[in-house]
């Protein structure tokens, strides 16, 4: 295969997961303004902050308030992780693989890009935005599961479930930061109902409040940073993610599990090595936010080995 062709499956399918998790980190806010009105005004900053982007917000916009940050965050074309910027991308490398990807696919992409486009989406957004988030959520997984059935699970099928769970890794991550971010002002909520709030819409962001149920039950905060971080079954969890990128990587390379031949190859064997032995209390011990800070920086190093050893020119 080309490394243009895998280039182009493997960002349309990280640009479509990125867009479905900013869609899933507003959910976060959107959920604790019906839980706690009151308080859901004062939470929209951790969004731009856990995003990376809050520097390029701050010389652009007035304030963190409910608006800017939606438009920022959902329309704004000039922020590379809005949900319209991440959908284009995805379009315009689906429009160079045609060949490669399914007519069902390529129309299931239109449809998502022809919908966060439509002139009227800001206003439906703005007027319903619990319904439009959901929609960019629901069209994603048409997205997924028109490629898992339509699609030669062959070297571009692999490609393009390598991106999208290397980001789904990544994205989670960040949406389980945000709730580090939500509770600075305030660290002595932690354990009172308002904590257990902030929780479960985290959970239910992420699609995992009736699978983290049936697992623990309880809303702990212990619990739950387990099973998004460490859980092999649930297909959010972050070592979950890993660990298929890895099964993908490796199908693609020919390498056998637990060996590596080239750079990206041993940088995600030794990180999803380093999740097997971590334990919820090492976790703790070094800090809720710097541990995933620290993961997050293992994760796009991954990502970078990724792009050298299979996209990158050579000099």
């Amino acid at each position: 295969m080309l490394s243009r062709v895998a280039n182009s499956v493997y960002w349309m399918s990280r640009y479509i997961e990125r867009a479905e998790n900013v869609a899933r980190m507003v959910g976060v806010n959107l959920q604790l303004a019906i839980d706690m009105p009151r308080h859901g005004e004062e939470q929209w900053a951790p969004m731009v902050k856990v995003t990376g982007n809050d520097a390029d917000f701050e010389a652009r916009y007035p304030g963190p308030d409910r608006d800017p940050v939606l438009w920022f965050l959902t329309f704004d074309a000039q922020n590379p992780d809005s949900i319209l910027a991440c959908v284009t991308r995805a379009r315009e490398n689906a429009r160079t693989v045609r060949e490669i990807i399914s007519s069902e696919m390529w129309e299931e992409i239109n449809r998502l890009y022809l919908y966060v486009h439509a002139p009227e989406a800001p206003a439906e957004a703005a007027a319903s935005p619990f319904t439009f988030y959901q929609e960019v959520k629901r069209r994603s997984h048409l997205i997924e599961g028109t490629k898992n059935e339509t699609m030669p699970h062959s070297d571009a099928w692999h490609f393009s479930r390598m991106g999208r769970f290397l980001e789904r890794a990544d994205q989670s991550t960040r949406i389980l930061d945000v709730k580090y971010f939500l509770l600075l002002p305030s660290v002595d909520e932690v354990g009172r109902p308002l904590d257990d709030l902030q929780w479960s819409a985290v959970l239910r962001s992420i699609s995992a409040l009736e699978a983290y149920r049936k697992v623990y039950g309880q809303i702990l905060a212990r619990n739950i940073i387990e099973y998004l971080l460490f859980d092999r079954d649930f297909p959010r969890a972050v070592h979950r993610c890993l660990t298929a990128t890895q099964e993908s990587l490796h199908t693609l390379t020919g390498t056998p599990m637990r060996r590596f031949r080239n750079e990206s190859e041993r940088a995600l064997g030794r990180l999803v090595a380093d999740l097997d032995y971590t334990r919820v209390d090492d976790v703790l011990n070094e800090g809720l936010h710097e541990f995933l800070d620290r993961l997050q920086q293992r994760i796009n190093e991954v990502g970078d080995d990724v792009q050298k050893t299979f996209f990158s020119i050579p000099p």
